[in-house]
């Protein structure tokens, strides 16, 4: 798979793989399937991994840690800090705690439970309020100095909480939602992550799964299931996004590919520092969204794309109002 360049010259392949999904939010996966799944992506080329330490809570790095080992060298590992989990691992409450003692403490618990000696990049998982960034990022910056870890990434986080970042620790990548149906970065993070030359990693490229087309406002979810609870994930939203599924759709029978497919390839189409982090538990999924890597979309591609989807209005809010207040801080 070819690779791009995160900011301070990360590099990476790609496409990652999320690998939240097996551990939490969407079910649980079987363990043995799931390091089947973070194998295989590497055997394919995909050296890029997502976890944090909130995923399950802390199973999700465990599970990562046994699925590299046999890789390690040729991986680069994100993982995140930020939010209060008991020791025990239950999160009673999405609680925030970005402490500079208490990001040291993430890091090695962390770095125990994914079996490495350096973290490659740590992100702070939602921006606390009640620490300035100041703060944040010069604890990050004795952890880099110290060797345990390489890079400073933020999630979430808005502009002003970016480039005050950037200027006491200089930030690799930034992650946040962005897809055809979440299009909000465009507006003022991506314009400022390309003046600092900060690189950008969508999670949830495929609108939680939505837009591969295989769910429609008949679907149930498991009460584990997260998506239960978001706005956009009521029937009568379903219902009316299908328009967006409808265009990818028709996009992917041109282009003999999927919906999955084009949605990712349109998010590598739009900045060569963008690296989409699409998380599966199965591996044909995942061997689809490698595919898309493959696809090539012409700008008369796009612009049909951007024609089509300016057209059409999403319905329902990305997430209920006490996790939106946690974004863009």
């Amino acid at each position: 798979m070819d690779t791009r360049t995160l900011g301070q010259g990360l590099d990476v392949s790609a496409l990652g793989l999320g690998c939240m999904w097996m551990s939490e939010f969407y079910g649980t996966a079987d363990e043995g399937e799931a390091i089947a799944t973070i194998q295989r992506a590497l055997e394919l080329g995909i050296t890029f991994l997502d976890t944090a330490d909130m995923y399950g809570p802390f199973t999700n790095e465990e599970l990562v840690g046994k699925g590299l080992a046999p890789f390690r060298d040729d991986v680069v590992i994100a993982t995140k800090f930020g939010f209060e989990i008991d020791p025990a691992g239950e999160r009673e409450s999405n609680e925030l705690d970005s402490r500079p003692e208490h990001i040291r403490q993430v890091a090695e618990a962390s770095l125990a439970r994914l079996r490495i000696e350096a973290i490659d990049l740590f992100y702070q998982h939602r921006v606390d309020p009640d620490v300035p960034i100041e703060e944040v990022a010069g604890a990050v910056g004795d952890l880099i100095r110290e060797g345990k870890v390489m890079h400073f990434g933020l999630s979430e986080a808005g502009v002003g909480t970016i480039r005050r970042a950037h200027a006491v620790q200089p930030v690799t990548a930034v992650q946040s939602e962005y897809s055809l149906w979440t299009r909000d970065p465009e507006a003022e993070v991506l314009p400022t992550l390309e003046e600092l030359g900060i690189g950008f990693v969508p999670f949830s490229p495929l609108g939680r799964g939505f837009l591969t087309g295989r769910m429609d406002d008949r679907t149930t979810f498991e009460s584990t299931d997260f998506r239960a609870a978001l706005p956009r994930f009521t029937p009568e939203a379903r219902k009316a996004n299908k328009a967006l599924v409808d265009l990818l759709r028709a996009t992917a029978d041109r282009k003999e590919a999927t919906p999955a497919q084009i949605a990712l390839a349109w998010l590598l189409a739009q900045k060569p520092w963008i690296v989409p982090i699409p998380g599966t538990t199965k591996p044909e999924r995942l061997d689809e969204n490698i595919g898309a890597a493959a696809v090539e979309l012409t700008p008369d591609d796009l612009a049909e794309i951007e024609r089509a989807a300016s057209q059409i209005e999403v319905e329902g809010a990305r997430y209920t109002p006490d996790l939106e207040r946690m974004t863009g801080r």
